[in-house]
């Protein structure tokens, strides 16, 4: 466990200082899951106008299943936020 003395904490507390606190997860559209997304849904509604086998009702199925799983990845993500940087929320000693 790191304390409010090892060079672990003083250098967190020193990055905290210069850039200010923040959490683990970047806003959604400076992610490159973000960006495969929108590709992914763009190249099959594409696919899905100019091919004859890949119906309507299959290329939204399929749009809603990558939007789906966009959103799972954010949510996990998103999870690791409860970060608690090195000798913040517990007593030094």
């Amino acid at each position: 466990m790191a304390r409010a003395g090892d060079p672990g904490a003083r250098v967190e507390e020193a990055g905290e200082r210069i850039v200010g606190a923040h959490d683990e997860s970047k806003w959604a559209p400076l992610t490159t899951e973000f960006w495969a997304m929108a590709i992914l849904i763009v190249a099959v509604l594409i696919a899905a106008a100019v091919s004859d086998t890949l119906g309507d009702r299959r290329a939204w199925t399929l749009a809603t299943i990558i939007g789906a799983a966009y959103i799972l990845s954010r949510g996990f993500a998103k999870a690791g936020i409860g970060h608690t940087p090195f000798g913040r929320g517990r007593t030094k000693g």
